[in-house]
């Protein structure tokens, strides 16, 4: 157990000098730290023993934008601050970014230069790559018992070097200003022979690489990697790549020729331009976008113009109608992702998976009876990869929405047919104690014991953090907290942040949340002019150190004790307050008021132990008053928000 930094503020981890940090790793782990710091090795995984992701069904996960700490190496001290019961990092995506930067925008395979540390690299000269970095950040994380993820994306940037790279991995439209004038599977022969006739009149961006005499032989006879060096050039010439990609873009752009943008929620296909003004878009060439939207739209249908999604199906009828063919999957495309994914996995020792918009399931009749190979991307990506690591985990981010809502048929089911072992769910997307909050947990505890996947018990996630949730976190932070440490048979997820949140009654700038730091824009409504601004609310951050030294004293005989609902969640949301006993050499009872504006009094309960004590509250140092009188625990006040532990004790 590794976590020196347990009291400091975040902020001030990360301020503690680079080479006290490295002093303290050396001294508490020795050779194994000197060990790490070489990216040619790797640090075993702390859950490489698990047969399979099962694993992951019990892990508390706190997610981590990059941006929001600088560089891959701060992972570290951040991690410092954590117990060992927030056991794994989620690290958001990793790859260089598109239009406005977006993390989940990928423009190519390669990592992000910006999440290099030029201050690691001067004291250890041998980690001169942000890839170096990457790898031996996630070797110290696992040598401090981290479990490690990564994103899965199933989409790109508009105009990515994978899409320019590949055009028939994607879908290719027509635009002529606010017009679709052509969509059919054939599209993409336009977009691959305009790409060939640049590289024929600029040449090829390495002189060791000749461009092949014809279109035919350049995009079937050669590897990816020497088509992306023809059209590109070297993966380290971030200025040249991204210099030729824009020429590339506009003859794409004269050309009216753009990939078919990601969609989300039925009916997902069927896409024309948005032609109302807000919808239109001048980049800094002074090039119109537009806006798509659906053309039969549903509650919660979206298209995402930046961003391509592979097509891993073949279409009815030349795509006349939008629709697609699922009896055809294009093989190609899932064999390419599965492949990359794979070898992220195999290069960095990623232990899990997030796999980005899960809830996606485009077919209208619902999850197949037998789905087969080529049902689901990312349930294909994790399958891929357990042939060579079977503790390999999938974490869906799926919102447990109802049947026909954010995907066609029942999501559940979705999920299973997929692989999924976690699921993030959307408890994040109530305030705690309402009667909505203790229905939706009561549901999601069901389907935790009856479902082969398990939802997450989530406090904040990492990517929407924006003041649209403001008024979520305006009561009732320790007693999610508490939940999320302390519930050990359901996994949890934490983002970055939540730990010192300050309250905002009115919305805070932009750089007070870490959604905003998905993106680099400088104009407009989600801009950022400014280092991510950590929250300064002490008094939250105390209130919650006391809980992660709580957990720290019950690790480990903590994480692998049988949870017994004494007084379980109410299915109905009226009963707000819940108890729960650990079953271990000296039991535990938690007791939780998840009524965050009222006091329970008066609160009794069956509890099948002869002895307690009072061991814990996560609003001080005063004990309850209480008594245990045969088998019954009274407890006569339980603040709003409250949370109490009690502890068995021998006669």
């Amino acid at each position: 157990m590794f976590c020196p930094y347990l009291d400091l503020m975040p902020e001030d981890a990360l301020r503690v000098p680079m080479m006290e940090t490295l002093e303290r790793l050396a001294k508490h782990f020795g050779a194994g730290f000197e060990a790490a710091l070489n990216p040619e090795i790797f640090v075993p995984s702390p859950v490489a023993h698990e047969p399979d992701g099962q694993w992951a069904k019990r892990m508390h996960a706190v997610g981590v934008n990059v941006r929001t700490i600088g560089h891959f190496w701060n992972l570290v001290p951040y991690s410092m601050t954590l117990p060992a019961a927030q056991n794994a990092v989620h690290i958001l995506p990793i790859w260089e970014p598109g239009v406005v930067a977006s993390l989940y925008g990928p423009a190519s395979w390669n990592i992000n230069p910006e999440f290099f540390s030029a201050e690691l690299a001067q004291i250890f000269p041998h980690l001169d790559t942000v890839e170096k970095q990457l790898k031996v950040t996630v070797n110290v994380l696992h040598l401090m018992g981290k479990a490690v993820g990564m994103d899965v994306v199933p989409h790109t940037d508009r105009y990515s070097e994978m899409a320019l790279g590949n055009p028939w991995l994607f879908e290719w439209l027509v635009r002529h200003d606010d017009r679709i004038i052509a969509h059919s599977e054939q599209t993409y022969l336009d977009a691959q022979h305009l790409l060939y006739q640049y590289l024929i009149e600029c040449g090829s961006a390495v002189q060791n690489l000749e461009v092949p005499a014809s279109e035919g032989a350049f995009w079937r006879e050669t590897t990816e990697a020497e088509r992306l060096a023809m059209l590109f050039g070297a993966p380290n010439d971030y200025g040249g790549r991204l210099d030729r990609r824009k020429h590339m873009v506009q003859r794409l752009y004269e050309a009216g020729l753009e990939t078919v943008p990601a969609t989300m929620g039925p009916p997902y296909r069927g896409i024309e331009v948005d032609p109302t003004p807000s919808a239109m878009t001048v980049d800094e060439a002074g090039r119109i976008w537009r806006d798509y939207r659906i053309t039969k739209p549903q509650i919660f249908s979206r298209v995402f113009g930046p961003l391509a999604r592979y097509k891993f199906y073949f279409s009815e009828n030349d795509n006349r109608d939008w629709v697609l063919d699922f009896s055809r999957p294009q093989t190609a495309a899932w064999e390419y992702v599965c492949r990359h994914y794979g070898q992220i996995q195999a290069e960095y020792g990623f232990d899990f998976m997030r796999g980005d918009m899960s809830h996606v399931q485009m077919r209208p009749n619902g999850v197949p009876v037998q789905p087969d190979a080529f049902y689901d991307p990312l349930g294909a990506v994790k399958q891929s990869v357990l042939p060579q690591k079977p503790y390999f985990a999938y974490f869906a981010e799926s919102f447990l929405a109802p049947p026909d809502e954010m995907a066609y048929g029942d999501e559940c089911a979705h999920l299973e047919a997929s692989f999924a072992d976690s699921t993030l769910g959307d408890l994040q997307s109530e305030p705690v104690g309402t009667e909505k909050f203790v229905r939706d947990f009561a549901q999601y505890r069901h389907w935790l014991e009856t479902r082969q996947f398990a939802p997450n018990f989530t406090l904040m996630t990492a990517d929407k953090d924006d003041p649209r949730f403001d008024k979520f976190y305006l009561h009732g932070n320790e007693i999610r907290y508490f939940l999320g440490l302390f519930l050990a048979d359901m996994p949890s997820y934490m983002g970055l942040g939540f730990e010192c949140r300050d309250l905002h009654p009115t919305p805070a700038p932009n750089e007070h949340y870490t959604k905003l730091y998905v993106f680099q824009e400088r104009n407009g409504p989600k801009a950022t002019n400014s280092p991510y601004c950590w929250g300064q609310n002490r008094k939250l951050y105390a209130q919650l150190v006391r809980q992660k030294q709580l957990a720290n004293t019950l690790w480990p005989a903590l994480k692998d004790a049988p949870l017994r609902w004494l007084l379980p969640p109410d299915l109905k949301g009226l009963r707000k307050t819940i108890v729960w006993m650990l079953d271990m050499e000296n039991p535990l009872v938690f007791v939780a008021n998840l009524d965050t504006q009222q006091t329970m009094e008066h609160l009794s309960f069956d509890c099948p132990l002869p002895n307690l004590e009072w061991v814990f509250s996560t609003f001080g140092e005063t004990g309850p008053t209480w008594r245990l009188d045969n088998q019954t625990l009274h407890i006569e006040t339980l603040d709003a928000g409250e949370g109490l532990v009690f502890r068995g004790i021998d006669n």
